[in-house]
């Protein structure tokens, strides 16, 4: 790991406190928020329990988050949470970690935000509309909104390849406008509401959980849930709820480029998400008091179709249309392109750092472990931007991140039970910051989000099994490289 260390110094310090909240808050908030709620409605069919979905997930995230504190402020270097498994555990598990990361959990995600992008982009430029097929090729079929969605990513590749100024540019600006825009959409829900009656309504049943089992446009069965059911449902529904608030550990990937990283990366990380959990709290508050919960896939409004069936799950353009009439969708359109804008910008500077350490390591190719005349991994960038862009043409990205829930929190896991093991391991390196609630919180952290494991492991097999065999398939590839360097 003293390669990884050396290396690290020759980045440019860059980004202060509020551009690493900046990196927070801009990772997470993508176009979940103005989507999942929907389907949480309908395995869940309580505006209650739709709300202690969202609660559950900003706590043990907010946990898991003072608990990346310490040892963001133990190892500053580039790489993150590469970095903490391999010192944790060994170089094997910091491996399987930076193989899925590269081949899903980071590239799927830059792929599924870029085409979000795009689709979004299609409301106002109706040329760019994932039916606009500019290419068949017979296997494969390429549209419009493929293609924008690959020239987004080059556009943000080539601005981050020039230096990491040019990155934190656009990420403290997109994710300032993007918050204040948010907000905006907040307040003038809560006037709008002011005279609704959806809230009583939708709080007059609160306590019954019923599932509701929607496929193609057409409601299936609906199923009152009861007792210790109830708690596997609220996992199966956070599913969506988890993802909308993943990415916040992205700010330690770039470690190495965050002025007093000992101060700042612990304190990024509370305000970050502290800040993105309270948005994702009052948006859905909005929801409930201007539309009502339960609805029919058949209606023709969005008060008929309401939250649970909200058009194509658009929740977010729901509500809106309550706010600002027939011109909603071209708000809601320009809200989410900013917001995935700016979104992928943090995700494909930060995601560079990691290869650039496994790189050091000899874990991955020995050209991402260059910095080019900017002093950023340009190889990395490139390398990234490539893999993301032929996700986007295969139209597979969004099951790619279906896959890898499973896998993206056993890591999670794994990084946590890595402080306790360092603690004992290592306990002379110097701990600027220790992790709040230590031994209990993190300890609370890794026993609910085990659970979830399970419930996944249980209840969606889809989703789990094939992350399991993604990571698994990093086994031979980590023996091979082994191989060779012997």
């Amino acid at each position: 790991m003293e390669k990884t260390i050396t290396d690290s110094s020759h980045f440019k310090k860059s980004f202060g406190l509020y551009g690493a909240i900046a990196i927070v808050a801009g990772s997470m908030i993508g176009s979940g928020i103005f989507i999942v709620s929907a389907d949480i409605s309908r395995n869940l069919g309580s505006p209650f329990y739709l709300l202690l979905t969202w609660l559950i997930t900003g706590f043990i995230t907010l946990i898991a988050a003072l608990s990346y504190g310490e040892l963001a402020a133990m190892m500053p270097k580039a790489g993150g949470q590469y970095v903490y498994l391999t010192e944790a555990f060994n170089p094997f598990i910091g491996f399987l970690y930076g193989w899925t990361f590269f081949l899903v959990i980071q590239t799927g995600t830059i792929a599924a935000v870029a085409v979000a992008f795009a689709k979004y982009t299609g409301v106002i430029f109706p040329f760019f509309s994932e039916s606009n097929i500019l290419m068949d090729l017979g296997f494969i079929k390429i549209s419009a909104a493929q293609l924008l969605a690959i020239l987004s990513l080059i556009v943000l590749t080539m601005i981050n390849y020039r230096g990491i100024k040019n990155g934190k540019i656009i990420q403290l600006s997109f994710t300032i406008t993007k918050v204040i825009a948010i907000a905006g959409l907040i307040i003038l829900g809560f006037i709008i509401a002011s005279g609704s009656s959806f809230w009583s309504v939708n709080f007059s049943d609160m306590w019954t959980v019923k599932t509701t089992v929607f496929e193609g446009g057409k409601i299936i069965s609906i199923k009152e849930i009861t007792g210790i059911a109830i708690l596997t449902t609220i996992g199966v529904a956070m599913v969506g709820s988890v993802f909308s608030s993943d990415a916040w550990n992205n700010v330690t990937f770039i470690a190495g480029e965050i002025k007093n990283p000992n101060r700042n990366i612990p304190l990024s990380l509370f305000w970050g998400v502290l800040i993105v959990t309270i948005i994702y709290i009052l948006a859905n508050l909005v929801y409930i008091n201007l539309l009502p919960l339960q609805g029919s896939p058949d209606a023709t409004d969005v008060i008929g179709r309401g939250i649970q069936f909200a058009t194509s799950d658009r929740i977010g353009v729901a509500a809106a249309t309550r706010i600002f009439g027939s011109s909603a969708a071209f708000v809601m359109a320009v809200l989410i392109m900013i917001s995935t804008f700016g979104c992928n910008n943090g995700l494909v500077l930060s995601g560079a750092r990691v290869y650039y350490a496994m790189g050091n390591d000899g874990l991955f190719f020995k050209k991402v472990a260059k910095l080019n005349k900017f002093s950023v991994p340009g190889v990395a960038l490139i390398i990234q931007c490539v893999w993301a862009s032929l996700l986007c043409l295969s139209g597979r990205y969004n099951d790619l991140l279906d896959y890898v829930v499973f896998a993206v929190l056993l890591f999670y896991i794994l990084t946590i039970i890595g402080l306790f093991v360092l603690r004992v391991k290592k306990p002379e390196i110097p701990r600027p910051y220790k992790a709040f609630g230590y031994p209990v919180l993190p300890a609370i952290y890794i026993i609910l989000a085990f659970a979830l494991c399970v419930d996944l492991l249980i209840y969606k097999p889809s989703f789990t099994w094939p992350g399991m065999i993604i990571v698994l398939l990093g086994i031979p590839v980590y023996f091979i490289i082994k191989k060779k360097k012997a």
